[in-house]
């Protein structure tokens, strides 16, 4: 009985260091790391308080006339007509578009549009041969972090476009915020998100600087916080607490940032104020002049940007 009675305070002593342990490495997790782990492909972090923004169209809003152009909205831009540094090494890309989600309650009709126009402006325009295209169903949570997953940690570039529903929440994602956002997907019967810090950690690993994000979801804003990092560009079409909007009224069916953004920004060429001379090819639009264009030309979508780039990016 003595024996015993002289081994209780040191297995209640170790029972505490391990206790300690635990909570220890849950706060370093919640509280945010400099080294954030790459997330679960099928499984979400647990999160409370948890509502889905659906985008939504503008025809509650008035009547579905074009929104106003450059010529009525005084905007600064951010181009300063420099080309930042050239890419090197190999470009890849993840597209993302989800307008079919699992059942009927939360579809949306042009995400899958924005995501085709976008495939078509990197491999028509700049010329991008490794892109992968997720769309709809196909689309899932596990899906879109493998091909993350799958691009080469010495890529040169990398580029990824999301456009679907947003979400927010209080996530245990690893980051520092109070509110979490989120980008959402689905596991091919219910809606799945992948989290702010999430995406932090699937690109975490990456040696370029050189990585472009583009958002066009309600509350795209909260994405900057845990992405932005030097030489990173962050285009997203609201704020952290706004909506983001789509409609027929755009060129026939687009996100309204989507279609200034990539659309008549790059595609068409619209967005191009500064002359470039890229190797003797002319007139080529920068990250930052289509921001600046779908920024004077959103009249409903609030544009919202991270710049991390050194003078202007283009892909």
């Amino acid at each position: 009985m003595k024996q015993m009675k002289g081994r209780k305070p040191f297995l209640i002593l170790l029972s505490l260091v391990l206790i300690a342990s635990m909570v220890m490495s849950s706060v370093a997790y919640v509280t945010g790391s400099d080294n954030p782990r790459k997330p679960d492909k099928q499984n979400p972090v647990t999160a409370t308080d948890v509502e889905l923004v659906k985008k939504t169209t503008v025809k509650p809003l008035g009547p579905p006339n074009a929104p106003p152009g450059q010529e009525n909205k005084k905007v600064k831009g951010i181009a300063t007509g420099v080309f930042g540094d050239m890419v090197s090494g190999d470009r890849y890309a993840v597209v993302v578009g989800i307008s079919d989600y699992p059942g009927e309650s939360s579809d949306l009709s042009y995400c899958d549009v924005d995501a085709n126009e976008m495939y078509d402006v990197l491999t028509e325009v700049y010329g991008f041969t490794e892109v992968n295209r997720l769309l709809d169903l196909d689309a899932t949570r596990e899906a879109i972090l493998t091909a993350i997953d799958d691009i080469p940690e010495d890529a040169g570039e990398v580029v990824f476009f999301f456009s679907g529903h947003g979400m927010r929440g209080v996530a245990n994602d690893g980051d520092k915020e109070k509110w979490d956002e989120a980008i959402v997907t689905h596991n091919g019967t219910h809606i799945v998100p992948i989290w702010d810090g999430e995406l932090k950690g699937a690109f975490s690993e990456f040696e370029t600087s050189r990585i472009v994000f583009v958002f066009d979801t309600c509350l795209a804003g909260g994405m900057k916080k845990d992405l932005e990092a030097p030489g990173r560009f962050i285009a997203m079409a609201t704020t952290e607490r706004g909506l983001a909007y789509e409609d027929s009224i755009w060129g026939g069916g687009h996100g309204e940032f989507s279609y200034y953004f990539v659309e008549e920004g790059m595609h068409d060429g619209n967005a191009d104020v500064y002359d470039h001379n890229n190797n003797g090819k002319m007139d080529d639009v920068t990250m930052e002049e289509a921001f600046d264009y779908a920024k004077i030309n959103c009249a409903y979508d609030k544009p919202t940007v991270g710049d991390y780039f050194e003078n202007d990016l283009l892909l």
